[in-house]
């Protein structure tokens, strides 16, 4: 009996969250807006505006920003990541954190950073972790109710939270949930 490596996803993705962050705060903000950073401008001719399209999600704003994200991500992410598997939850936040820069940079161009998007997606996603005759979960239809229409009506407050990313990462976690039981209930 010891401690184990029980997701390793999640586990390797909040380390290194708390790594970027460490550097940030070594460098004085200087290595978390480099690199961990989505830019307003993107730039096609740098490689790092393309890395940033997926970096961002790694930096945060500051060590409470960093820790009401990992919160989500360590109660959620291991459920996930037992149902789905490492892969399949690496590629669904690989893929969110991505379309999240992408439409980010053509539809709201400013700066992003940030796990938001990720753990918007594990949230809607989450509530698909029991389904097992197809159709659609009650849950997902209340936790879509509750955390999108809250984002929703955020959106019109003055602050610095990007709720569009907040709302692209539920609808790539609703997505992936249909996604995943429809091809987990083809296979069964």
């Amino acid at each position: 009996m010891g401690i184990r490596y029980n997701a390793p996803f999640v586990l390797t993705f909040t380390f290194f969250c708390i790594i970027v962050m460490g550097m940030g705060e070594a460098t004085g903000g200087v290595s978390t807006r480099q690199f961990f950073t989505l830019h307003p401008l993107f730039t096609y001719q740098d490689p790092l505006s393309y890395v940033r399209l997926v970096s961002h999600s790694l930096g945060h704003a500051n060590w409470e920003h960093l820790g009401s994200n990992l919160a989500y991500i360590l109660l959620i992410g291991p459920i996930l990541e037992e149902k789905y598997g490492s892969k399949n939850l690496f590629v669904m936040s690989l893929v969110t954190a991505l379309i999240t820069g992408i439409l980010n940079n053509f539809l709201y161009p400013s700066f992003l950073l940030g796990a938001s998007g990720i753990v918007f997606m594990m949230i809607l996603l989450g509530s698909f972790t029991n389904v097992k005759d197809g159709g659609i979960p009650l849950t997902f239809i209340l936790v879509l109710a509750l955390f999108l229409g809250q984002e929703v009506l955020s959106a019109f407050e003055e602050n610095n939270i990007s709720e569009f990313a907040h709302v692209v990462g539920g609808v790539c976690g609703s997505f992936f949930g249909f996604a995943q039981n429809a091809r987990m209930g083809s296979s069964a």
